[in-house]
């Protein structure tokens, strides 16, 4: 334990934390409706383009800073540019994952509430067209809603309560295989469907027309910083965690490999059931809480059984990735406060539980009528971090690797120093990485 800072046992503890950081809503629910409502392949196919162009070397680019930092997200910065404004990447971090993780909880408290609806057959059987009705009542209510988003909180405070390898480490162990088995089980379930054909169709086979429209790059590039936890501050606290023998490229191209075949089976999984039963893949966020539903109900019992597995695998990927959103905020408040992590992990997770209360009210419960900037209170929340602060922190990570840090350093830390690979790194961190973001964020401004 380097200077009393909890490490990781093994590297592929870590790898598996760092997966489970990147693959959870965002992989299941995000990349599903975001690939239906952005024309299924044409999205995919810049959606990669972005993962391996901006967000692998970002996600380099965070592993260095935390590792050589040894420290929270805010303390990696001030170690490495002691007195210079980069520290504002850290803020960035702690605050976008606090402020994700409080509609994040939300969201996966939605998951568990159609989890036990499957397990104790009160969504089973319901009339056609009536999953609408029956999601909308749950999310406008006022008790349900706020019960079983504490209660995932609950689930996630426990795990970081115990610490990196007790808790997070353990848990990633357990959850990562059993995430892969049943999304496997699953995706080839779908593939015995009719509309298999159709489904892989639309997420392989792309329209061309698609690639003129500005807004699949600016949606491909959010969802690539939503999916790897960029600009987030989780990445850079995880690595913190790492001991110097560590090989960075190695570690970073596997959670981006693992990440990205995750989503994809994901769509396998999904869009041949949407398209054996004609429904839109365009159906937008609540295709997983009335589309695939309604799916479900007309497969029979087999729907039955799909639908407690499926909301049972989104459930797990919420809990690994709210794992490290809230390990963000745990490791800011022990050294800052200089608290145990007991009492840190108690603080924080009280905290972001209830700034998560007006997200979970306003979805048609009490406070559907509070708006800001026109938006319910979540998605206000949600726009902000997904458009703004999350590609602003990434941003801010790109120029400091690229142009705040010594050249020397950086490639030092990352082990590519006098490498053909190291040089490209570097470029892409210093060009690429910024242009790209740039673009997004005028087109989230002003396009």
């Amino acid at each position: 334990m380097a200077n009393g800072r909890e490490q990781w046992a093994t590297k592929l503890g870590f790898i598996l934390a760092a997966v489970g950081s990147a693959v959870g809503l965002g992989n299941i629910w995000r990349f599903s409706y975001v690939a239906g409502e952005s024309g299924g392949a044409a999205f995919l196919l810049i959606y990669l383009l972005c993962i391996f162009l901006i967000g692998l070397p970002v996600l380099l680019a965070e592993f260095s800073i935390g590792r050589k930092g040894q420290a929270d997200v805010v303390g990696s910065f001030h170690n490495l540019a002691p007195g210079k404004p980069w520290v504002i990447g850290g803020v960035l971090g702690v605050v976008t994952s606090f402020l994700i993780l409080s509609f994040y909880g939300v969201i996966a408290g939605w998951v568990l509430y159609f989890l036990y609806s499957f397990l104790t057959g009160a969504a089973v059987g319901l009339e056609p067209g009536t999953y609408e009705g029956f999601f909308g009542e749950f999310i406008g209510g006022t008790i349900g809603p706020v019960f079983w988003q504490i209660l995932f909180m609950a689930f996630v405070v426990s795990i970081v309560y115990f610490g990196v390898k007790k808790g997070i480490e353990l848990a990633n162990r357990i959850f990562m295989p059993l995430l892969a088995i049943i999304l496997i089980m699953l995706a080839g379930y779908s593939l015995t469907l009719e509309g298999a054909g159709e489904g892989l169709s639309f997420l392989f086979a792309p329209d061309w027309t698609a690639f003129a429209d500005p807004a699949i790059y600016a949606s491909a590039v959010g969802q690539a910083f939503f999916t790897l936890s960029l600009g987030m501050g989780a990445m850079i606290t995880y690595s913190s965690y790492l001991p110097k023998e560590t090989r960075l490229p190695s570690a970073a191209g596997g959670v981006v490999v693992l990440d990205t075949l995750f989503a994809i089976v994901a769509g396998i999984m999904i869009f041949p059931a949407v398209f054996t039963y004609a429904v839109d893949p365009a159906d937008g966020p609540g295709l997983i809480f009335v589309v695939l539903p309604e799916v479900f109900n007309e497969m029979g019992t087999a729907g039955t059984i799909f639908a407690i597995f499926f909301f049972f695998l989104v459930a797990i990927a919420a809990l690994s990735s709210a794992i490290s959103l809230l390990e963000v905020s745990v490791s800011y408040v022990m050294r800052k406060l200089e608290v145990s992590r007991h009492r840190a992990t108690l603080m924080a997770g009280i905290a972001v539980t209830l700034l998560g209360i007006p997200s979970a009210l306003s979805q048609g419960g009490p406070l559907t009528e509070f708006t800001i900037a026109g938006l319910p209170f979540l998605d206000a929340v949600d726009t902000l971090t997904d458009q703004y602060t999350l590609p602003l922190g990434g941003l801010v990570i790109a120029l400091f690797v690229g142009w705040g840090w010594n050249k020397v350093d950086a490639l030092q830390e990352t082990g590519l120093t006098e490498t053909a690979i190291g040089n490209v790194w570097i470029w892409f961190i210093r060009l690429i990485a910024p242009i790209g973001i740039l673009w997004i964020l005028w087109q989230n401004l002003f396009g």
